[in-house]
């Protein structure tokens, strides 16, 4: 007799898949995104700048000659399974589900969030803060930030929208800076939490090390990236989907959370990379 999973039980593991996802994804809504991709590539629309000209009477208007570009992504197909044996789910203390529901989440929350990163590790952006800045061999400091700033604000970045994702040795070294930890200076959240939330325009997302790779660290020198919004953009071909199939071969349920996406650089001069010594001060 076939063994079979009730549809209750399948729409509860989904949604709870999904609520947990949502939860643990630190970057999918800091960039541009576009959802229901029903292809294997997809095209950001890129548009130029113009210089509006003086107007003289009974003349023709001189059109601004925008130039117009694309940015392609190409989408990649992602899964995390695991198998639920029959046998073992007689003879543990703990919910499974709910186990596995955090374990199929997670991996995929940490997937999407890399495909981001990883778009901004590829930008090709020629804003960076050099290690230097703040001091030699420096790790994060309230002078790079303050660099990463001036360099967005020269290129008339809008000021709102605007992050910086950085690894958790960063925060450590950002939280002694006097300025970002005494309430002289600022009111966020270092004093109570030990978080830095907002500061200089910037909203904080901080990583920890992941095995999907995180933010680039070679010979102590981490990378950091303060971007806007619109200069990075993700497309999903298919938004996440959650399956369960009883696979005899295995007396097991197969538990499989799936989902299509790709994320690129769309303007590089909207990415700023940051150098930080996590060897020295």
């Amino acid at each position: 007799m076939a063994i079979s999973v009730s549809n209750a039980f399948v729409t509860l593991f989904d949604a709870e898949v999904k609520q947990a996802y949502q939860a643990e994804s630190v970057l999918r809504n800091t960039v541009r995104l576009r959802t229901g991709v029903e292809a294997a590539t997809h095209k950001f629309p890129k548009i130029g700048k113009g210089v509006a000209t003086v107007r003289v009477p009974q003349t023709d208007v001189t059109p601004l000659n925008v130039s117009y570009s694309q940015v392609t992504v190409t989408l990649s197909d992602y899964i995390a399974a695991e198998y639920s044996d029959i046998f073992n789910q007689a003879k543990i203390n703990f919910d499974e589900r709910q186990e596995l529901v955090q374990v199929v989440s997670k991996s995929i929350a940490r997937r999407q969030d890399q495909l981001i990163i990883d778009a901004l590790t590829n930008s090709g952006t020629a804003l960076t803060v050099a290690s230097s800045i703040g001091g030699a061999n420096t790790n994060l400091n309230l002078d790079k930030l303050l660099a990463a700033k001036k360099q967005l604000d020269a290129k008339n970045v809008p000021p709102t929208d605007r992050f910086v994702v950085i690894h958790a040795n960063n925060l450590a070294s950002l939280l002694d800076e006097t300025e970002v930890k005494s309430s002289d200076f600022n009111t966020v959240k270092a004093l109570v939490a030990g978080q830095v939330d907002t500061y200089l325009g910037f909203k904080f997302i901080t990583v920890g090390d992941r095995d999907e790779g995180g933010l680039p660290l070679a010979s102590g020198d981490r990378k950091v990236y303060a971007f806007h919004k619109q200069s990075v953009g993700m497309a999903e071909g298919m938004g996440l989907t959650t399956r369960i199939d009883y696979i005899p071969e295995k007396t097991s349920y197969l538990v499989a959370s799936m989902f299509s996406a790709g994320a690129v650089a769309i303007d590089a001069e909207g990415i700023v990379e940051i150098t930080c010594d996590e060897n020295g001060a």
